[in-house]
């Protein structure tokens, strides 16, 4: 019990002795000026800034703006932090102590740490990878240990075959691979969504060059994680060249289909919305172009899948690319003894009637409805009409439908008869049947 007191004493004592030192409050006075200093560089730095001052409206790169404005409450405790840090390498060659800043750095980076995972972060995986791995971190930096921490885990290692692997590779590994992968989570889920609002660019280029952005930020960080774990990069290099070279014999198709699918984006030829018409005569409208292939999407509820190399390799007709005005055809026959004149009249006027027919005085007479003769048959007169209208004449604009039947009503109500094929059979007898 004596021994007790006697070390309790000895421990108040040296207590004591510390707390009325030079030192200390010299460090004390260190630790004041570095925080005031980083504090008002940081009050500064956030009133320089506009985008930290007001709160962002809507616009492009909103969420970005709006991830950069939640930002500015580590600011300042960053300011502070790296004030500290100055703060440690200016006590100890000037006073010769430093245990008081060290103490003060780490309060300091448990405040940002904090700061971090209150305004910026939403993720719990973050979160909690923050609170028992940055945290230990920190205060394993602040009291001067960090090295010997790492260098002990580093010496605990063994071999999987010619690859060294120890404890603080395999936890430094998963731990940027936690970071990186977040951040390349963030970063794909921004990039295309700043991508698609690109209104200068055409929905398929947008779509295809969400998807190059998606590639290539995970290939770099697959790449940033390689060279976290200590491989190297220039033996991979050798490796996916020979790789590379079987692909390319095995996935010819697929490669083929990739680079045409770049040649479409580059050259705009094709854009989601356009009627396409293949060369065997199947239709419908592009609803998707992806990597490998395109979507045509038809009136009667199919979908046409279509190699991207169809598209370089062979004809196709693109009817609403650089105009949606399409002209169409109607024939029809009536007899010979129809007064042809007045009939023309009723047609183009019946024509133009429809809400979907292109027409009106002020609409260019190559426009506008007609009604013509197109040849003369066996059992009637070839009347061609001819009419403009916006898209295709199929699905909800059926327009061909409705003025044939508004042809048909017109001619019934002015008695103008339709011909049909006839024939006279002769009898040997001399007999004629009709």
């Amino acid at each position: 019990m004596d021994g007790l007191i006697e070390r309790a004493e000895k421990i108040w004592l040296e207590i004591v002795t510390t707390l009325i030192s030079e030192d200390f409050y010299l460090q004390v006075a260190v630790v004041a000026v570095a925080i005031l200093i980083g504090w008002m560089f940081g009050a500064f730095i956030l009133q320089r800034i506009r985008l930290f001052r007001e709160e962002p409206g809507p616009g492009p790169l909103e969420d970005l703006r709006w991830t950069i404005h939640r930002a500015s409450a580590l600011v300042q405790p960053l300011t502070a932090a790296i004030g500290l840090e100055i703060a440690a390498a200016f006590s100890a060659q000037e006073i010769g102590a430093v245990w008081l800043v060290k103490s003060a750095q780490i309060v300091a980076f448990i405040f940002l740490a904090y700061c971090l995972a209150k305004h910026l972060l939403q993720t719990p995986t973050i979160i909690a990878l923050l609170k028992w791995v940055g945290l230990p971190v920190a205060i394993l930096y602040g009291l001067g240990l960090l090295t010997d921490v790492t260098q002990y885990l580093d010496s605990i290692s063994f071999n999987v075959g010619n690859i060294k692997l120890s404890v603080y590779t395999i936890l430094r590994t998963f731990v940027f691979g936690v970071i990186l992968f977040w951040l390349g989570r963030l970063s794909n889920i921004t990039g295309k969504r700043v991508i698609r609002t690109q209104q200068a660019l055409d929905p398929g280029a947008r779509e295809v060059m969400a998807k190059l952005f998606e590639i290539g930020v995970f290939v770099i960080i697959f790449l940033l994680l390689l060279n976290v774990m200590g491989i190297d990069l220039t033996a991979l290099a050798v490796f996916g060249g020979a790789l590379g070279v079987g692909l390319g014999f095995g996935l010819q198709q697929i490669a083929s289909n990739f680079i045409s699918g770049i040649i479409i984006l580059l050259d705009r030829s094709l854009t989601i919305g356009d009627y396409i018409q293949l060369e065997d005569g199947r239709a419908g409208t592009l609803r998707e172009l992806s990597m490998r292939s395109a979507t045509l999407e038809t009136y009667d509820g199919k979908d046409i899948m279509v190699p991207n190399e169809k598209f370089i390799t062979t004809s196709f007709t693109n009817w609403t690319h650089n105009n949606k005005m399409q002209r169409y055809p109607i024939n029809f026959q009536v007899s010979y003894k129809t007064d042809l004149e007045p009939m023309f009249e009723t047609i183009r006027e019946i024509v133009s009637r429809h809400p979907k027919v292109i027409s009106g005085d002020d609409v260019p007479i190559e426009f506008r409805p007609d009604a013509e003769i197109a040849g003369f048959g066996e059992s009637g007169i070839n009347i061609l009409v001819e009419f403009w209208m916006e898209g295709v004449d199929d699905g909800e604009n059926r327009v061909g439908a409705d003025l044939m039947m508004m042809i048909w009503t017109a001619l019934q109500q002015q008695g103008i008869e339709i011909p049909f094929p006839q024939r006279v059979v002769t009898v040997n007898d001399g007999t004629t049947l009709p």
